[in-house]
């Protein structure tokens, strides 16, 4: 991988990785179009830099981040589910991720339920404008456990669940945001941990590529969150369902195709 792939890639992440479209799909797709995909440090970069994109979201939200104790009781509330299903289920998990139809599919399943969820969740009836109570935050966590099926999108998983509990979009999208910062973390980490336990070094210039993608995430992530919230507050998901039809559909033609994608 050399510096403009990375620079590539984490300009995808960062778009991606919290609008409801499935970053995973994209970063696969992207990096099979230039050729790097089946490389093992592509797919250390495509997890480390989720450290910038989860950057953006403290530096954009900081002040919810020193309020309160009980801002992160809740996320770790709604993070358990996620460590649980992901313990019991990772061989599953990591079969689903071989199979690229799985991911097309569920990109063009979950736009078409995109195009009906402005009239399943009337934003008129939504009740909770901040951060849900312990109760909502759990099953929010619960949803999040959906998006273990490659396709289907962390960010669009959790987002479904606050709006099931009767979240505002934008309360549903920020609390998405947070609840990011852990589980992206823990991936991370252990994605960096497997890695070193196979004995491979990182290079200088893998370090300084990982450093670059990482702020490059980082300032993208910016512009595509506070981008987002406006656009999801003014008019809902309809759009994301389209886009994730017409993702959903390329991926299957290069499946078709005979394309080889590298989850």
């Amino acid at each position: 991988m050399n510096l403009v792939e990375a620079i590539i890639l984490a300009i995808v992440e960062g778009i991606t990785e919290f609008l409801p479209i499935s970053s995973t799909g994209h970063m696969v797709a992207t990096s099979t179009l230039m050729g790097i995909s089946h490389h093992e440090f592509t797919k250390l970069f495509t997890v480390a830099i989720q450290l910038g994109a989860i950057l953006s979201v403290i530096v954009l939200y900081w002040r919810r981040f020193i309020q309160s104790f009980d801002f992160y009781f809740k996320l770790f509330v709604g993070f358990i589910p996620a460590v649980i299903f992901g313990l019991i289920f990772s061989d599953v998990i990591d079969q689903l991720l071989e199979n690229a139809m799985v991911v097309a599919v569920m990109l063009i399943a979950g736009g078409i339920f995109f195009l009906f969820v402005d009239k399943l969740f009337d934003e008129k009836k939504a009740v909770v404008e901040s951060m849900p109570d312990y109760k909502k935050s759990f099953i929010i966590g619960l949803f999040q456990c959906i998006a273990m099926i490659p396709g289907v999108s962390r960010s669009a998983a959790t987002i479904i669940g606050g709006l099931s509990q009767r979240l505002t979009r934008k309360a549903a999208a920020e609390f998405s945001f947070f609840l990011a910062v852990p589980t992206m973390l823990a991936a991370t980490a252990k994605k960096l941990f497997d890695y070193y336990q196979s004995g491979v070094s990182l290079t200088h210039n893998e370090i300084k590529i990982l450093c670059v993608g990482n702020v490059v995430a980082f300032l993208v992530a910016m512009i595509a969150i506070k981008t987002f919230i406006a656009f999801l507050t003014r008019h809902g998901f309809k759009l994301f369902g389209y886009y994730r039809i017409v993702a959903g559909i390329a991926i299957l033609v290069m499946v078709i195709l005979g394309i080889q994608l590298h989850f």
